[in-house]
C-alpha cells in the first residue's frame, strides 16, 4: 500500500499522545520537561504541524523514557516518513493542504454518502469541470488545475491495493445530470465491480437519515477511521468516538434505506435512457 505522509503524521501525534498519557504528564509537565515553547506540544499532539522534526520527537522520547534502541528507531522513522511531501502538494493551489487527499490515498476503505453530487472519486472529467464551473471558479486555467488534480485523485482506485469503495448517493444527484453529461451516468455503470458498489437513495424514501449533509468514512488498517465533511468554508475531520459512532450508524441508516446495487444499477440506466 502507498504510504502517505499524512497518516503518518497523524498516527505520531497519536502515540506522542499516548506516550505523554502512559507517563501520566500534563501536556504542560511534558512541555516544560522537553523545553518547547507554550503551545508547541499541543499542535504537535493536534496534528497542527506540517513537517515533524526529529530532533523534536527525540526530546520527547527521552522525557516519556523511550530507551529501548528498536522503539526509539521506529519512532524517528515514522516521524522521517511525516516529513515526506505527497504528489498532491504540487497542487496546493487546488487541492489546498490536501489532508483529505493524504488520508484518502492510505484509506483501506472509503464509504461515502452524498446528497446533491456525483462523489469526487467517481467523477469524470466533463462532469468534474462543470461541477467546478457551477462553484463558481471561471479562469480557465484553473478549472483545468482542479480536474486534473481530481483525476489523478482517481488512480487510487486502479491500484493492486485499492480500497474498497460504497458510494450511497442521493436520486437527487442523479437528476442533476444533463443530457451533455450523459457520459457520468454511464460511468456509474461501468466503473463498479465487486471492490466499488454504487446504491442509490430514491426520491420515493422522502425524508431520510442521510438529508442533513455529505459525507465520507474512511478506514484505515492501522489507524482510527476518521470522518470528513466539507463546508464551503472549511474541511472537518472528525476523530473523535462518539462523533464516529454517530456517523457509523447515520451511514448504516442510509445504506438499510438505499436501493440494493442491482436496483441502483436499473435507476442509473433508466435516467441515462431517459436523457438520451
Amino acid at each position: 500500500m502507498a504510504g502517505s505522509p499524512t497518516v503518518r503524521r497523524k498516527r505520531l501525534s497519536r502515540k506522542l499522545r499516548e506516550l505523554r498519557e502512559a507517563n501520566k504528564l500534563t501536556s504542560e509537565q511534558a512541555t516544560k520537561k522537553a523545553g518547547f515553547s507554550r503551545g508547541k506540544l499541543t499542535r504537535m499532539e493536534r496534528d497542527e504541524w506540517t513537517r515533524p522534526n526529529p530532533k523534536d520527537i527525540s526530546i520527547l522520547l527521552d522525557v516519556y523514557k523511550v530507551t529501548d534502541p528498536a522503539e526509539r528507531e521506529a519512532y524517528l522513522a515514522l516521524a522521517k516518513q511525516a516529513r515526506q511531501r505527497g504528489w498532491w502538494v504540487s497542487y496546493s493551489d487546488a487541492l489546498g493542504k490536501g489532508a483529505f487527499v493524504g488520508l484518502e490515498t492510505e484509506s483501506s476503505a472509503i464509504r461515502s454518502v452524498e446528497s446533491l453530487l456525483i462523489p469526487g472519486l467517481l467523477q469524470v472529467e466533463e462532469y468534474a469541470r462543470a461541477v467546478i464551473r457551477g462553484g463558481g471558479v471561471t479562469d480557465e486555467d484553473e478549472i483545468e488545475r482542479r480536474v486534473e488534480a481530481r483525476m489523478l485523485r482517481k488512480q487510487i482506485l486502479t491500484r493492486p491495493d485499492a480500497p474498497t469503495f460504497w458510494a450511497i448517493i442521493d436520486e437527487s444527484a442523479l437528476r442533476k445530470i444533463t443530457p451533455d453529461l450523459a457520459g457520468q451516468l454511464q460511468y456509474l455503470l461501468d466503473v463498479q465491480r465487486s471492490n466499488l458498489r454504487i446504491q442509490v437513495l430514491p426520491d420515493r424514501l422522502g425524508i431520510h437519515a442521510a438529508m442533513a449533509g455529505s459525507f465520507v468514512i474512511l478506514d484505515f488498517p492501522d489507524d482510527p477511521s476518521v470522518v470528513y465533511i466539507e463546508t464551503p468554508e472549511d474541511q472537518l475531520f472528525l476523530e473523535d468516538a462518539d462523533q464516529l459512532r454517530r456517523y457509523e450508524l447515520l451511514y448504516g441508516y442510509a445504506q438499510s434505506s438505499a436501493l440494493s446495487v442491482d436496483d441502483s444499477r436499473a435507476l442509473i440506466q433508466a435516467r441515462l435512457d431517459a436523457i438520451t
